[in-house]
């Protein structure tokens, strides 16, 4: 393939806003730098984005937005990328036998396209069927949460936070459907400012159309599957 053609590809990669890996793409020498070390260069970079815009970076309004930014993108938006900020996942014995579908619905979600590194604001819900062990609700909107705080694409999102519930419960039963909005969608390119991505999970019994029936009617939202 040639170096233009791989652009291209590139190019239209982001655009359509098409993932690459299952993982998000991660070096392994990624946190060899502590947090503070990582503002501090952000920073700088941010300082030279602006300037090269042609802002005045002495001016008041200005001169802590590099600053702001670098923490910003480190300790919030990007956070989830570090895996000591994982949740604990911790479960218990299904003591009162509760063997009915359990839903977490309306989960907030802020993340940021990992094309154009705008947002990504909706909603997650997120259901499992107990085989002998049962989560915390909590702990389901911390897991949302974790692998929204970094550059994402949502399908990625919404398969991740399943693998998660799935290795912690010990269940294949768990089911995650996400409907968000993109900026890099409704603020610039096509400019739709209606339209907005829903995606979805199924694992095990949620395979079944009437399992997944009754999860969308719990939801209340009306998707084809």
């Amino acid at each position: 393939m040639s170096d233009q053609n791989k652009e291209d590809l590139i190019e239209e990669l982001g655009d359509n806003h098409i993932a690459t890996s299952y993982e998000n793409p991660i070096r392994e020498d990624a946190f060899e730098m502590s947090d503070d070390e990582k503002i501090e260069k952000i920073k700088g970079h941010v300082h030279q984005i602006m300037e090269t815009l042609g802002m005045d970076m002495t001016d008041d309004s200005l001169q802590g937005t590099p600053n702001r930014v670098a923490k910003m993108y480190v300790n919030e938006t990007f956070g989830g990328l570090h895996p000591n900020k994982k949740p604990k996942a911790s479960t218990f014995q299904n003591n009162y036998k509760y063997g009915e579908m359990l839903v977490e619905k309306n989960i907030t979600v802020y993340s940021t396209c990992e094309h154009h590194l705008l947002p990504i604001i909706g909603r997650a819900h997120v259901a499992y069927i107990s085989s002998g062990r049962v989560i915390g609700l909590s702990k389901m909107n911390r897991i949302v949460n974790y692998y929204a705080k970094r550059p994402q694409v949502q399908e990625r999102l919404t398969m991740q936070v399943v693998k998660e519930l799935q290795k912690a419960l010990k269940t294949e039963d768990v089911a995650c459907v996400i409907d968000a909005k993109h900026l890099c969608v409704n603020s610039r390119g096509i400019n739709d400012i209606e339209s907005s991505t829903v995606t979805s999970e199924y694992g095990g019994k949620f395979k079944d159309e009437n399992v997944r029936r009754e999860l969308l009617n719990y939801i209340k939202l009306d998707t084809k599957f």
